[in-house]
């Protein structure tokens, strides 16, 4: 789905694009050629972000908690126990995603997971909806090369 939402837009753009160089074409040619080549590299820039990517990349060292609530029950961790944090952290770090649909619309989660660094700072905020999928920045993500560990956040929060 998401190659051929890539191609849909590219060539939405480059239609655009086209349509205004073909309404400026009476105009000076290096403006013509920053209207076209705008398009082209805003196209090129947003099909950048479907590209697989590590969403968590954190040394356990430097997580002080990590603080997950389940939103099919309404039960709450925080998780403080340093094995519980290299578990979950390397877990998740291992995990490479990629872009998927946009979140934008849908309702209810799983797990929320909220990471603070040892100054108390929120470093990283995503919602865990199953062992392959996760909810970061308003847009829905596939795991790709391996799965988040879900049951064993399933056991640390419903405990």
């Amino acid at each position: 789905m998401s190659f051929a939402y890539l191609l849909v837009s590219f060539f939405t753009i480059l239609s655009v694009a086209i349509l205004v160089f073909w309404i400026l074409k009476r105009k000076e040619k290096k403006f013509r050629f920053v209207i076209l080549a705008v398009p082209i590299i805003l196209g090129i820039a947003y099909g950048c972000t479907y590209i697989p990517h590590k969403i968590v990349n954190i040394a356990p060292e430097e997580v002080s908690k990590i603080h997950i609530f389940d939103g099919t029950t309404g039960y709450e961790a925080e998780i403080t126990d340093k094995a519980q944090i290299l578990h979950i952290i390397n877990n998740l770090n291992g995990v490479t995603f990629q872009k998927d649909k946009s979140a934008l619309g849908y309702l209810g989660y799983s797990f929320n997971t909220t990471i603070f660094n040892q100054d108390g700072k929120v470093v990283n905020e995503f919602i865990i909806n199953s062992n392959d999928t996760i909810r970061y920045k308003g847009f829905f993500y596939t795991a790709k090369n391996q799965t988040v560990d879900y049951d064993y956040i399933e056991q640390l929060v419903r405990k």
